[in-house]
């Protein structure tokens, strides 16, 4: 397909995309609730959109659960997906500096707060839970720049629509591939990093254990830790009422100025942020990405038999 033709389609969907989200921006966000419950049920029961992988992802994450109940987190799922896009179509228009305090509520302010004000740079961790996009913005909306790395879309309309989004309050992205100098750049400079934790590695990638099965992680996240000195703190942005209701704050921290067998090295600090995100995850199943393609690929050999002598 030449250029042009590619950059037609690409704006003609661009702009089923802007309208689709002026259609959301319409609606209340009760609406949106209500809403986002009939597309559960829909994506769930009719249209069964990754049936398969739902059901994969959630009978070894989740044994103890029948064949109802994940049914029914499947549902949830979807619903929180769909009222996920909602909230950040409103959170312009509704979450300012001056009423914060209506939608947003703390888990481990003081020491949040400590450390984003520290001289060192800081890494936050999460992973594709609660409203992990919403994170940035809000954390931004109280002063604190953040940056974070992510693909390009290959859509460059929609890939400027969103990067505007998460540039409004000081969110800054960097490219995944050739992104180290600036990286670098971020930590040398005492800035705050937001990565995703649970992002499929390659084969090359350090395995652990995450909910059940061998996933594979990426090892610079660690590695700027252990690097740098820069703390590890593990981040959430959940949804505890209502739409835009959020508990956000940090759940754990690995500073290194405070050694513990989690810094010992790679390995260990990638077991340590994941077995917290682990348990953020089983907190409030609903809100994770059951959808995404976490748990692809074989470990090498070496990772049964550090699971044998653990």
């Amino acid at each position: 397909m030449d250029a042009a033709k590619r950059a037609v389609i690409d704006y003609l969907v661009y702009l089923v995309v802007r309208i689709f989200i002026c259609c959301l921006q319409i609606l209340s966000l009760e609406k949106c609730r209500q809403l986002s419950y009939v597309i559960g049920v829909l994506a769930t029961d009719i249209l069964k959109i990754r049936r398969s992988l739902l059901e994969e992802n959630l009978s070894h994450a989740l044994p103890e659960l029948n064949a109802a109940e994940r049914r029914d987190l499947a549902i949830r799922c979807w619903a929180h997906l769909f009222l996920m896009v909602c909230e950040i179509a409103h959170l312009p228009r509704k979450l300012h500096d001056t009423n914060w305090r209506q939608y947003v509520t703390f888990c481990n302010k003081r020491e949040t707060l400590r450390y984003l004000l520290d001289e060192r740079a800081t890494v936050f961790v999460t992973g594709h839970f609660g409203n992990f996009e919403a994170a940035g913005y809000v954390i931004g909306l109280f002063g604190f720049p953040s940056f974070t790395i992510a693909r390009p879309l290959d859509n460059k309309f929609l890939h400027q629509f969103v990067n505007d989004f998460r540039s409004m309050t000081g969110q800054f992205i960097l490219p995944k591939q050739g992104s180290a100098k600036h990286v670098d750049e971020v930590l040398q400079a005492g800035g705050t990093l937001s990565l995703l934790g649970d992002q499929y590695a390659g084969p090359k990638g350090c395995w652990v254990e995450f909910l059940n099965r061998p996933a594979s992680c990426h090892k610079a996240i660690a590695v700027f830790t252990l690097l740098s000195g820069a703390p590890q703190l593990i981040s959430v942005n959940r949804r505890v009422g209502g739409p835009l209701e959020f508990e956000l704050g940090t759940t754990a921290v690995a500073d290194p100025q405070k050694p513990t067998p989690a810094l010992d090295g790679v390995r260990q600090l990638t077991e340590w942020s994941t077995r917290h995100l682990e348990t953020l995850i089983r907190e409030n199943p609903e809100q994770y990405w059951w959808i995404h393609r976490r748990w692809k690929g074989t470990p090498p050999k070496r990772f049964f038999r550090q699971q044998k002598a653990a």
